[in-house]
């Protein structure tokens, strides 16, 4: 029986590492893979996943507005071989496609790998994530950790400058230009390592 699974973590712990690997190993067995990625993250070109440590593969992009189920159906009915559906980033999807993420499970049983961020810079929830953490039958931390050695549980967003942004657009995409992964305490105090 599929299974929608949720990887979630603060930036940095590897979840796209840890997706493009999956892929990998459904690839190495002879079972393809469908890589999604939304498009508003086009940090890496309008059509790739990256990983930080130098790993790539191309991705079927989708925006707000498009039904996930339907956009696998229709590469189900070209590809019967699909065996898996991965997706990266998923903090920016809607509450309804992360309902088509579990119909893909459930109706067409092929399994859901999605990976992404529980919250944003305040703290506060991400709808995709948030839909993730109330449905997936498998919810995966993946650990990263604060400066002071504690796991990192949240973002700190940064400006140009170097200080502290506790309020703005929700969604500003970047790495580390832009985000340091804290603890929950070091966020509450607004502390990043000085380097």
């Amino acid at each position: 029986m599929a299974k929608l699974h949720f990887y979630y973590s603060a930036m940095n712990a590897g979840k796209s590492t840890s997706l493009l690997q999956s892929s990998y190993n459904y690839n190495e067995r002879g079972m393809d893979t469908l890589l999604l990625l939304p498009k508003i993250d086009d940090r890496y070109g309008k059509n790739k996943i990256a990983s930080r440590i130098g790993i790539q593969a191309k991705a079927t992009i989708f925006g707000k507005n498009d039904d996930l189920l339907n956009l696998v159906k229709l590469i189900l009915d070209k590809n019967r071989n699909l065996k898996c559906v991965l997706i990266d980033e998923v903090q920016f999807i809607t509450k309804e496609q992360v309902w088509q993420l579990a119909s893909i499970t459930d109706k067409l049983n092929i399994p859901v790998l999605a990976y992404g961020l529980r919250t944003d810079f305040t703290g506060a929830p991400f709808e995709g994530s948030s839909y993730l953490l109330a449905i997936a039958d498998q919810l995966v931390e993946i650990k990263t950790i604060c400066h002071c050695g504690r796991k990192a549980i949240m973002n700190i967003r940064i400006g140009i400058d170097g200080t502290v942004l506790r309020s703005g657009k929700q969604i500003v995409i970047g790495g580390n230009e832009h985000y340091i992964a804290v603890c929950r305490k070091h966020f509450v105090e607004g502390k990043i390592l000085s380097l």
